[in-house]
């Protein structure tokens, strides 16, 4: 599929996204349903804003925003779909076209509009950087009803305020994606994972250039290499002389309890941090995966102070004054 991204004019199926959101009352909008209980608190605050202390609260509408690939144009590395396509559909589509949006989304069932409205980058943010650098341009419906186009079709472009990024995990509390238009890239020949039980993750990160993923689990590290054959061969050939042990094998297993961040200097001291269950750390980014045998409250989320708080809701009181988009959740 090779059509010009160019669009002035907002299709059928936005105009009546737009129109179904509407003006007045609760609403939200579902997608694949793979992290909804992101940021919910069905329960309410008083201090969370959209939270659930609002009248009408148990009538809250549900919408879905426009599904399918619009175009594809690989001569420019960008995508425009809509927020309802899925993020396998989308995968499929660029595979064709020898292309790549590096999301790595959680399940092909998650849409895009909950993949950017949750905000999680993948685990190859060492290579590719944050998930916010992806979205160039986006058409969302604001708490007023109306279609707002933020952004543009181009990798430079610094005129304005930068709003699509203030929209990436915002979880569609300050307004609902109905269209993307995302930054690609050249899908990579190869991918190889390798494992060793001896090497120091953090020689890996000093020594080698430009690798996806490195990860550790305090007894093994894993490395994720793509590009070309020879590219990855170089690759695989430094990490021999970092250790003798080195072997292929598959994506790790990520533990799916929760997710935490810790500056990646401190990482060094995560065996102990984190004893009693399965973790595997991201070397150089901060992100640990724990498993469910951690609770929360082992790792309390430290409180956000007045002034971000403050500036949360002016931020919430000037995109959604009435409080109706996306009830019960908090970025």
């Amino acid at each position: 599929m090779k059509v010009s991204l160019a669009r002035s004019e907002p299709s059928i199926a936005l105009l009546s996204f737009a129109e179904d959101v509407g003006t007045t009352g609760p609403v939200r909008v579902v997608g694949g349903r793979t992290q909804w209980d992101r940021g919910r608190s069905d329960a309410g605050s008083p201090d969370m804003p959209g939270s659930s202390d609002m009248p009408g609260f148990s009538d809250i509408r549900e919408v879905r925003a426009p599904a399918g690939i619009v175009s594809v144009e690989p001569a420019e590395l960008i995508v425009r779909a809509g927020a309802g396509t899925t993020w396998g559909e989308l995968d499929a589509a660029l595979a064709a076209e020898g292309m790549q949006c590096p999301v790595d989304g959680p399940s092909p069932e998650s849409t895009l509009g909950g993949l950017f409205s949750v905000g999680d980058s993948g685990y190859r943010r060492i290579r590719y950087g944050h998930i916010r650098d992806l979205l160039l341009e986006t058409r969302y419906v604001s708490a007023r009803g109306d279609l707002v186009k933020a952004g543009a079709p181009v990798v430079k472009n610094v005129t304005g305020f930068d709003l699509c990024r203030l929209l990436v995990g915002s979880l569609g509390t300050i307004g609902l994606l109905g269209e993307v238009v995302l930054r690609c890239g050249p899908r990579p020949q190869l991918q190889m994972w390798m494992v060793s039980n001896s090497v120091d993750p953090f020689v890996v990160r000093e020594r080698l250039y430009r690798p996806s993923f490195i990860g550790w689990n305090g007894t093994r590290t894993f490395v994720c290499m793509e590009g070309s054959a020879v590219e990855v061969g170089a690759d695989k050939e430094l990490l021999g002389t970092l250790a003798s042990d080195w072997a292929e094998t598959d994506k790790p297993v990520f533990p799916d309890g929760s997710r935490i961040s810790k500056r990646p200097r401190d990482l060094r001291e995560a065996p102990e941090m984190f004893r009693g269950g399965a973790w595997l750390a991201e070397i150089g980014v901060g992100v640990v995966h724990l498993d469910s045998s951690f609770s929360a409250a082992a790792f309390p989320v430290a409180p956000l102070g007045d002034a971000v708080l403050a500036l949360a809701e002016k931020l919430k009181h000037a995109y959604d004054p009435d409080r109706r988009l996306n009830p019960g959740v908090r970025p």
